[in-house]
Parts: C-alpha cells; sequence; structure tokens
C-alpha cells in the first residue's frame, strides 16, 4: 500500500471553522528555488555562528549571485578553508568577520563564495 501524502486539510474529528483557509503543503523545493544553479543547500557544520540562529545541522540555502550587503551571513574561503561570517563594509572596503578569528578584509586569500538567502532547521 502506498502512502498518501498530508495535504493540510484532511483532519478527523469535527470539521474546522479554519478548514476553507488551510493552504495545501508547500514544495520547499520550489519555494527556496533550488532549480536556480547558483542556488546550493549546504549543511552547517560547527556552532560559530549560535549569536546569529545558525546551529550545527541546520540546512543553509545560499546563492552565489546575490550582491553581499552589510550585516548579511557569507560562505567564504579563509586561506582555502570555508568558513561562515557576517558581511561588512568599511570606507568602500568588504571586510568578513568569522566568529573566531579577528575581521579579514577581501583579498585573493580571503574571498565571498555565497550569501546565504535561507535557512531550514530540521531539529528543533
Amino acid at each position: 500500500m502506498g502512502k498518501k501524502a498530508y495535504k493540510g486539510d484532511e483532519t478527523t474529528g469535527f470539521q474546522s471553522p479554519a478548514q476553507d483557509h488551510v493552504e495545501g503543503v508547500p514544495n520547499l523545493f520550489d519555494y527556496l528555488d533550488l532549480t536556480r544553479p547558483q542556488r546550493y543547500a549546504v549543511r552547517v557544520r560547527g556552532n560559530g555562528l549560535r549569536s546569529r540562529g545558525i546551529y550545527e545541522g541546520d540546512i543553509l540555502v545560499v546563492s552565489t549571485d546575490i550582491e553581499p550587503s552589510s550585516g548579511k551571513i557569507c560562505v567564504a574561503f579563509v586561506h582555502g578553508d570555508v568558513v561562515l561570517a557576517t558581511l561588512s563594509q568599511n570606507e568602500g572596503r568588504w571586510w568578513i568577520e568569522p566568529s573566531d578569528q579577528a575581521p579579514l578584509p577581501l583579498s585573493e586569500d580571503v574571498e565571498i563564495w555565497a550569501v546565504i538567502s535561507a535557512l531550514i532547521r530540521t531539529d528543533i
């Protein structure tokens, strides 16, 4: 017997007064636009950005085509290592602020790969 997908409007018991306003289950793949070639889902390792609400095991949807803006979280390469960092701009120069290092200016050894566009948490 195959599984039947829950559609959000199927309940047991009495009919809910809100039944006419129930939406179907959203398709997260479409909602997060994961078909775009510049958009990727990556899993977080480590708790360096807990202060920003990003925890180990979270899934980040990142976009390589989003323009950086100050205060956004990015995935950056620092001397070949992948890090999550907060972006900032000071006197016309871009910086990344990893949680475990001093701020670093963008350079040949420090580059932004993608900007975080969404967060998915599977464990709450």
